[in-house]
């Protein structure tokens, strides 16, 4: 497929947008000019096939800005007004993907794709009128903050950002390495909104680490791909190579908490894992049309592959996911992923400004809508309960004996989960938890307290961290690594 790389920007990656504005989130599988990908060649967007009057059904917004323009009590900028306009017809779409920006918003969200960028390192999407996490890049800011998918940010730095749409927003989250934002968050099954401190940082852009495990005498190669970057495709194939030199008896392809990114890197991915006897992704547009796309590949590797998915990945990662289930009749283990299904443009409007605007479908193999869905993996399999912990807000009091609520219930699933058995996990400081809280203290050279203090919590959290980043304790990837090895 020759096309433009610009062209094929997936813009699904807010994470790369919060980091260094290097591509527009959650959009846009064809690019950022006015041209569609068809039969594998970039073409012009069709023009509308709609009529329109310009006396009679412009009249009467031609003669609303008239009368405030000349009329209304104070002086109005013409041009906020047609901004305005223009984006009162956007919001009546009431679709989070289709937005419009002006010059200078737009002009922050076009910079090339570098080999890092300064930021937070999370990708956000609009989700029910919320500005979302769709996931933490791998060991960014935002992940050793302890964000997590599907987290509400509800402010940034102590504002709220209702009202914003989800490009303004993220301008807020932005900024340069070594500053802090404070995001309050809201998490499913926390009450209260938390204060999330992110210190921002230069993220560099690697998206594919491999590894070699040996099980009951078999080598088992994984790939894990955080992201779906300019340069994917070439490493994904340059580290394929080595593992299949090595004699892999099986691989694993890890794209849970990834975001997406470029789809040449994914259709360059797919292209050397999945034969061409099905489509591996199919674009429709509002007529039905569909586009479908094709592997060359005649046979299919001579080693078993299982893909690991969860509810971070989203749009490219779900490309790949179902293509593996739906093309390949590969199997996927972990949870249920974001689901993204449709596909947005970037359109100039001349002057700087431009439209994000939902003009396609991406279909599964099959022909499955998997939008708001997300696809299922063949085996459900959750990671420990201590994964998906909240962090503990510790404010002007310290958790303490005869407490009971959602901040010691969080650090009693710490606790066990580290290994220090507090006996309970129901939210109330008993003594038993406060032997465990003391004996994680004396293990970690804090005063022995037994207490939960700031520095005992922001310990407990590190500790859980390093925890989650080891693989001996990463339930999906070894059930991943068995089911290849049988």
């Amino acid at each position: 497929m020759n096309v433009n790389k610009k062209m094929l920007a997936l813009l699904i990656v807010l994470s790369l947008l919060v980091g260094a504005g290097g591509m527009y989130g959650s959009m846009a599988l064809f690019g950022n000019d006015s041209k569609y990908v068809q039969n594998g060649e970039v073409n012009d967007l069709p023009k509308t096939a709609t009529k329109v009057d310009n006396d009679e059904e412009f009249a009467k917004l031609q003669k609303t800005y008239e009368i405030i323009s000349s009329r209304y009590v104070e002086d109005v900028d013409g041009d906020k007004l047609l901004e305005g306009a223009i984006q009162g017809m956007v919001k009546t779409l009431k679709d989070p993907y289709s937005v419009y920006m002006d010059e200078e918003t737009a002009s922050q969200f076009t910079q090339s794709l570098d080999s890092s960028f300064e930021g937070i390192g999370a990708e956000v999407s609009m989700v029910d009128g919320k500005v979302t996490i769709v996931a933490p890049f791998k060991d960014s800011p935002a992940e050793k903050a302890g964000l997590k998918p599907n987290d509400q940010i509800i402010t940034i730095d102590g504002k709220s950002v209702e009202g914003l749409d989800l490009y303004k927003a993220v301008l807020k989250i932005r900024g340069e390495k070594g500053s802090i934002v404070t995001l309050g968050v809201k998490r499913t099954g926390v009450n209260d909104v938390m204060p999330v401190k992110v210190t921002r940082d230069e993220i560099p852009i690697e998206t594919v680490y491999s590894d070699i495990e040996e099980v009951k005498g078999k080598k088992i190669g994984v790939l894990e791909i955080t992201s779906f970057s300019e340069k994917t495709g070439a490493d994904f194939k340059k580290q394929l190579t080595e593992l299949e030199k090595e004699k892999i008896d099986g691989l694993v392809i890890d794209v849970r908490g990834n975001p997406g990114g470029y789809l040449e890197a994914v259709d360059s991915i797919l292209r050397q894992i999945i034969p061409e006897k099905k489509p591996f992704v199919q674009i429709e547009d509002r007529k039905g049309n569909k586009e479908r796309y094709v592997s060359t590949l005649k046979e299919k590797k001579d080693y078993p592959i299982i893909g690991l998915i969860d509810k971070g990945s989203a749009s490219a990662s779900e490309i790949l996911a179902a293509a593996l289930k739906e093309a390949g009749n590969y199997d996927l283990v972990g949870e249920k992923s974001f689901g993204k299904g449709t596909v947005q443009q970037s359109i100039d409007l001349g002057d700087g400004s431009n439209i994000k605007l939902t003009l396609f479908k991406w279909l599964t193999p099959d022909g499955n809508w998997i939008h708001k869905k997300g696809v299922k993996p063949t085996f459900e399999v959750k990671q420990p309960d201590y994964f998906y912990t909240n962090p503990i807000t510790v404010e002007k009091k310290a958790l303490e004996f005869d407490m009971n609520n959602e901040q010691v219930k969080n650090a009693q699933v710490m606790l066990n989960g580290l290994g220090f058995q507090t006996g309970r996990e129901d939210g109330y400081f008993d003594e038993k938890t406060q032997a465990a809280v003391t004996a994680f203290q004396r293990a970690n050279n804090l005063p022995a307290t037994g207490k939960v203090d700031t520095k005992t919590a922001g310990k407990m959290e590190s500790k859980v961290i390093d925890s989650i980043r080891d693989d001996k304790n990463d339930v999906q990837r070894k059930t991943a690594i068995e089911l290849l090895a049988k």
